[in-house]
This record gives C-alpha cells, structure tokens and sequence, in this order.
C-alpha cells in the first residue's frame, strides 16, 4: 500500500515537534535514564494487556523504538485538547506502513450500473438522531485479524442489519465464506476487495451462510461449498448511494446501516480511541466500515461508524466522525462510495 507523501510527512513533522519540546521544555525535570524507566515499565503492561511476544531481542527493541514513537505522537496529540483522543491500542507497535499494509484492504471499482435499485429519496420525516445499536440491528463487533477483509466485514454488516429489520432475527454472517468463494468476480481474499462485490455474490450464491456454519479464520481457503450452502440470509439488490451526499446517506442510515469506503491510513486514526474525530486525513479509499447511525454532540454533527478491528479498538469498536464538513466528500472521504443492500421479500 503505497503511502501519500503528505501523511507521511504530517506524521514525521509531528515526531519531530514532540522530541523538540521534550528536550526543550523546562516544565518537564525529568532525567533521561528515569523517563526510559517509565517508557520501559508502560511498554511492558502494554504488551502483557495485548498479549505480545516477539521471537527475539532484536524483534523487541524494535517494537520498543516503535512504540515509544507512537506513544510520543499520542501525547503531542491528546496535549492539544480536541475533540478527539489517541491511545495506545493494539497497533501501537506498528509503524504506519506496517499498518496500513496489514489491516487495510478496501479497493474501489467503477460504480456499478448492474445494481438493479437505483436511489430514490424517501418521503419520510428523518429523524434528528439515530442508533441502530439501540434497535437490537447491530451484531458485536468483530476483528478481522492481520488480514485486509474490511470490505467482506462492511458489505455483511449492512445485510445483517437489513436482515435483522426484514425478519426480526439478529444474524452474524460469514465473511469467510466471502473470503473463501468470491475470487471469481473480483475480490482478492486478505488482499482488497470492495463492498459491491459482496452484495453481487450473496444475490448469485441465494444467500450468506452464518458465522456459526461458516466460522472466521482471517486468512483464505478453499471454499466450503457444502457450508456455502447453508443460508442464513438473503438480499435481492443493493443501491449505490449518489456520491458526495451526506443528505442522502442521512436518509438512508434513518432506515437501516450503510456501508462505506473511508481513507484510514493516517496515524491518528490507527490509534485513535474516542471523540469525534475531526481531524486531518485524505479521500484515498481503502477501508471498509459501517455506519449504523448518527447524531450532534456539543453542535458537533457525526456518524457512527462500526469498525471490524475488534473492540479494543477506538470507543468499543465504534468511532464518531464528523459529519456535515465543507468539503462534500465527507469527512475521510465517507460520502463518496456509501451503499446498501436490499431486500424485497
């Protein structure tokens, strides 16, 4: 994954800002051998919460170069008091690169004029807020693992939830069985796929076998037609979303989750962990996630956002972001492929 020049030289002008004032600040008597003392000691809770090992020494210093780097980051960061915060989560011994190479696997295709629903406006009054948590719509959040199968995790978790509301059963779906059986039509297993992709194939397969019948394994295999078969839950099309429409995405997540396409590759939000996130990022598609609602905060408008990093991550899994910016192509790029499954029976 190839990182923009601009991200990377945010986050190393950053690095550098932070080692300046921790040399230059007189606030901070602290002597070098003590402050590596605490670094050491919060290194090793860290690692013993996230359950780390490494094969070696070597691997280990590395790890800690790293981490102290990114420690220092979310310290430059949360020291400014906005309206988000950083934490040092489970990637916290990665570099960008690493993690932007690992854990994201979104890849955008020219929209589709085969998606058999075209957009149309409801007549209905939307509601000021909405949280499909609270409607019993959402399965738990879930962790893809070092495998870059966002878009399987986004594209499900909207017919999950249009699944839910169709029949009043609360299912997790497979996305191994994505991962296993959807190389014939574009998608590349851990590698990238797109969320379309996703809807084309539950609708040419009759349907999703559940997680249960169909277990996650976060790499690829040969695909379980047996299993395959089984289905949990069907779909009979999907819409694509008018790009660069907040206005329209709102209306849609009043009636049920979307899925979207957002850049994630910053730093910040590798280690983010709560807060509305306003900050800096660019439009460069590559990950997968799902809105399930949205609201206002301190006249703060939001998504939000479901992510398939596990729990540990952000607020629980979730994370709010802004919503309503200048710039029509969302905050991240979010309103620029938004989409969602239909069901019509």
């Amino acid at each position: 994954m190839k990182i923009t020049s601009s991200v990377t030289r945010n986050y190393m002008l950053a690095i550098v800002l932070v080692c300046i004032l921790c040399i230059c600040s007189d606030a901070r008597q602290v002597k070098p051998t003590e402050d590596a003392a605490v670094m050491k000691k919060r290194y090793k809770t860290w690692m013993k919460q996230h359950k780390k090992n490494y094969n070696n020494k070597d691997e280990w210093n590395m790890r800690f170069g790293i981490y102290q780097s990114n420690v220092r980051f979310i310290d430059f960061v949360n020291a400014q008091n906005l309206s988000y915060k950083l934490t040092d989560n489970q990637f916290a011994d990665l570099t960008n690169f690493e993690f932007q190479t690992t854990y994201l696997g979104y890849k955008s295709r020219k929209r589709s004029s085969n998606q058999q629903h075209s957009y149309k406006a409801g007549n209905y009054a939307i509601p000021s807020s909405r949280d499909w948590r609270k409607k019993g719509v959402v399965t738990k959040v879930k962790n893809q693992g070092a495998c870059g199968s966002c878009w399987a995790f986004s594209a499900l978790g909207a017919v999950e939830g249009l699944n839910k509301i169709k029949t009043g059963k609360l299912v997790s779906l497979s996305p191994q069985e994505i991962l296993d059986c959807n190389l014939v039509i574009g998608n590349q297993g851990c590698r990238s796929g797109c969320m379309e992709n996703v809807y084309e194939f539950t609708m040419l397969n009759g349907g999703i076998s559940s997680e249960d019948d169909y277990p996650y394994k976060g790499n690829q295999s040969m695909c379980n037609l047996i299993t395959a078969r089984k289905i949990a839950a069907r779909i009979t099309g999907y819409v694509q979303i008018p790009a660069k429409n907040e206005s329209a995405m709102r209306a849609a997540v009043a009636s049920q989750p979307i899925a979207v396409a957002i850049d994630a590759s910053v730093p910040e939000l590798q280690l983010y962990s709560s807060g509305i996130y306003t900050g800096s990022c660019g439009k460069k598609l590559n990950h997968g996630v799902l809105i399930v609602g949205y609201g206002t905060e301190k006249g703060v408008k939001y998504w939000i956002v479901k992510n398939s990093w596990g729990s540990g991550w952000g607020d629980k899994g979730y994370i709010k972001m802004r919503r309503g910016t200048s710039d029509k192509s969302g905050k991240c790029g979010i309103s620029m492929e938004a989409s969602y499954p239909v069901k019509n029976f």
